[in-house]
């Protein structure tokens, strides 16, 4: 099946996952249960994550300032920026895409070789929005308080990092989080965290609820699913960043 196939089918599927709802209190429901499961749940991998990439950052962006007349205090500018403009979003959504992003796959592919999804569309019901929208905007709603929860961790790891280690001050590095602030870059990892929220649970759910075979199908549609996933938040990447920044 070639790329135009998916490309119509994914639209069509999409078409159907926002069509009307049959009742609007169970998709309230649905949506508060799939934030708390998919966004909250991952919580703990993404201040992990964003810990260390705060404080490597940091170490290195120290170890390579070798030259006297480079203030220090761009060490923590360096690391304000490097968690603001990339890896609060792009970085942690990769990590996302994997870990949420395969969870939707298998759980959308066992539904259907279970012909639970056939049982739904027989009640009459759209499995496509009953199933998948809470998903997509559960986790559209939640990546943004991820994201601000990514970016004071990754600066708070790289505080620790460069004040325990001894390579930079704690009023430096204070400083440099300060130095020419620009708000906007916070807005632009948010906007990026939502499309990319949007393709890590769209794709997978897309794959796992077209699954045809048995088991073994589901686990390829999974790892077909992060690895496209990731491939589009990298392209996504780059055009909103040309879009944005330009």
């Amino acid at each position: 099946m070639g790329l135009f196939f998916h490309i119509g089918r994914y639209s069509s599927f999409i078409f159907k996952v926002f069509g009307k709802p049959e009742r609007f209190n169970i998709y309230f429901t649905n949506f508060f249960r799939e934030a708390w499961s998919l966004g909250i749940g991952s919580l703990g991998i993404v201040v992990i994550i964003s810990f260390f990439m705060g404080a490597v950052v940091t170490l290195q962006t120290a170890y390579n300032f070798e030259s006297p007349i480079i203030p220090l205090y761009l060490i923590g500018l360096t690391a304000r920026d490097s968690m603001l403009l990339e890896f609060s979003s792009t970085i942690v959504a990769l990590i996302l895409a994997g870990k949420v992003g395969s969870n939707i796959a298998s759980e959308m592919g066992t539904m259907r070789v279970t012909e639970q999804i056939d049982a739904l569309e027989i009640m009459g019901i759209n499995p496509a929005a009953f199933l998948v929208r809470p998903k997509i905007l559960g986790m559209i709603f939640i990546v943004p308080f991820l994201t601000v929860i990514s970016m004071f961790i990754g600066m708070v790891g790289g505080f620790l990092a460069s004040v325990g280690t001894g390579v930079l001050s704690a009023h430096d590095y204070i400083y440099g989080l300060h130095y020419a602030f620009i708000p906007w870059y916070v807005f632009y990892s948010l906007i990026k965290s939502v499309v990319f929220a949007f393709l890590y649970t769209s794709v997978p759910a897309y794959f796992g609820y077209h699954v045809k075979g048995g088991a073994l199908e589901v686990g390829k549609a999974s790892t077909r699913a992060v690895v496209i996933s990731s491939i589009l938040i990298l392209i996504f990447n780059l055009i909103l960043t040309q879009l944005l920044l330009a």
